[in-house]
């Protein structure tokens, strides 16, 4: 327990510490903002699929493999649905591609935190369920590839509060809340992972399914609809390969 602990912290305190990097560079390029963001998307598509989904496939079999499969499609669903159902916005400082009708009037910075809160709880999620399998050393994998990930996207986020006009110390309660999120959210992927090992290779499945969501629908459209789509690519071979040696060597 002692050892989720200190991971919900690391987890919720990368988010932190990319936010306070992301002070120090404020204005940040978009052609070096989409390579951080799809360096970061390259680390989280390997930490879902080694971490997270072959081990899931690895305790199923061929036999189960269809609880995998509906993991798979559950987490995605799940986001989804979050992504219609809450309101929220994906872009403080500019125009949302999406339409989402319950956004109303509500403040905008508020809209653009829950944006967060939507992907950042299902990554916590994602992070403590991994500690319910016996592999210590894939799931410390995991949740180092999320850190990974937070650190940049932390870094990205501040920027458009800033130009919004929130002050400094909002932005960085922000950041802290967020990271929060995530804390909460590795302990109860934790308590649901070590409830029962029948369900196990599902919610595995089904925190991966929520990661790859977040890459497919989120991450890879915003960083390739700049300009910069070939070394947005670049970089995500890039992280996905960092993160694939770091997973081989943590295994």
């Amino acid at each position: 327990m002692r050892m989720v602990l200190l991971t919900a912290l690391g987890v919720g305190g990368s988010t932190v510490v990319g936010a306070l990097l992301g002070f120090m560079f404020r204005k940040i390029p978009h052609k070096w903002n989409d390579i951080i963001l799809s360096f970061a998307a390259g680390v989280m598509l390997c930490a879902a699929i080694t971490g997270l989904i072959f081990p899931a496939v690895e305790q199923t079999g061929l036999r189960g493999i269809w609880q995998v499969v509906l993991g798979v499609l559950a987490g995605a669903a799940f986001l989804n649905l979050m992504d219609r159902l809450v309101p929220h916005l994906h872009h403080l400082s500019g125009l949302d591609r999406e339409a989402h009708a319950h956004n109303g009037s509500a403040d905008k910075v508020l809209l653009f935190v829950l944006a967060i809160a939507i992907h950042n709880l299902p990554e916590g999620m994602a992070a403590g369920v991994s500690f319910g399998g016996a592999d210590t050393g894939r799931a410390l994998s995991v949740a180092l590839g999320i850190m990974a990930q937070n650190i940049p996207e932390g870094m990205v986020v501040i920027s458009p509060m800033l130009l919004a006009g929130i002050s400094r110390p909002r932005t960085l309660l922000i950041a802290m809340f967020t990271g929060l999120i995530e804390v909460v959210g590795t302990l109860i992927g934790y308590a649901a992972g070590t409830a029962s090992a029948l369900v196990l290779p599902f919610l595995l499945a089904f925190a991966g399914g929520t990661m790859l969501y977040v890459i497919c629908d989120e991450m890879i459209p915003e960083t390739h609809s700049h300009g910069f789509e070939r070394p947005a690519s670049y970089a995500l071979l890039v992280g996905f390969l960092l993160m694939l040696v770091l997973s081989v060597a943590m295994g």
